[in-house]
């Protein structure tokens, strides 16, 4: 016989206990909204558990965390896939560990689809001191990926990569937007009405191909790090010069960029960068 109810009266680690000590075998069914995931047990011990693309303890713990949705609890049917180890006493205590997290990390990351991207301070001074999960955080940060993409890419799970952008946000290096769709550097700008795909614009062709190239130089020069930032800049003068605007666009690209560059690079790399764009200036 089923076993049902609303996540928002049960917890999901309770009702784990409570069919896990009569020893049954079995799949937990859980929906909230778009979202489905699946916990197994065999014998009242977690062995799998599913959620999108993550499996095993990761699973449980973002199951495990949930505070509304549904659960349906379906006797009998047992898996072969068998992905946890750990005894249900310790995978609970960690999901509780974690939901005490959440509700900090929620209070400057409200949704995991949020965009991270740079933010660039024209007061800050000196380099900044990072650590390596910080500095592979930042490389993957590049304005179009929300934070789960930045989890995958990193190979990290969204709680640790979560807790390390909580980090750099208060820090007030990185902050958050709603997901939007941002044109990827190198898109084909739309031509005006009535005119070829490929026709360049009247008055913007010379100042968008500088442009370009200063986008090129930027991004080999600061690499992954300085993506995010590059591409800030390059789409919003771009946008500028398709309104029309002159090289002050493009000037004022170059010089947010160098800014930012001195942030994440330092004085050395950002003189070097300099002089590479004399000949774009």
């Amino acid at each position: 016989m089923a076993f049902q109810g609303s996540l928002a009266e049960l917890h999901l680690p309770d009702i784990i206990q409570l069919i896990s000590v009569s020893g049954k075998t079995g799949v937990f069914h859980l929906t909230d909204r778009g979202l489905r995931g699946q916990i197994y047990l065999h014998d009242g011990k977690i062995v799998h558990a599913q959620i999108e693309d993550v499996s095993g303890e990761e699973a449980v713990y973002a199951l495990a965390i949930w505070s509304q949705g549904e659960f349906r609890f379906e006797p009998g049917v047992a898996t072969e896939v068998h992905t946890i180890s750990k005894s249900n006493t310790n995978l609970l205590m960690e999901a509780a560990r974690r939901l005490d997290e959440w509700r900090v990390l929620v209070k400057k990351i409200p949704a995991t689809e949020m965009i991270p991207e740079f933010v660039v301070q024209d007061n800050r001074e000196g380099q900044i001191s990072l650590n390596t999960g910080e500095w592979l955080i930042l490389s993957k940060i590049d304005g179009q990926r929300s934070i789960k993409g930045i989890a995958t890419a990193s190979g990290l799970s969204v709680f640790d990569t979560s807790k390390i952008l909580y980090s750099l946000i208060v820090s007030g290096l990185i902050r958050l937007r709603e997901a939007t769709t941002v044109p990827a550097a190198g898109t084909p700008a739309r031509s005006p009405a009535g005119a070829p795909p490929d026709a360049p614009r009247p008055a913007g062709a010379d100042l968008l191909s500088r442009l370009n190239r200063v986008r090129d130089v930027c991004n080999s020069t600061l690499g992954a790090v300085g993506e995010s930032v590059v591409n800030k800049h390059y789409q919003k003068a771009r946008g500028e010069l398709e309104k029309g605007a002159g090289g002050e666009a493009v000037d004022e690209a170059i010089n947010q960029i160098t800014r930012a560059a001195s942030i994440l690079k330092g004085a050395t790399t950002t003189e070097a960068l300099l002089e590479q764009l004399k000949g774009i200036r």
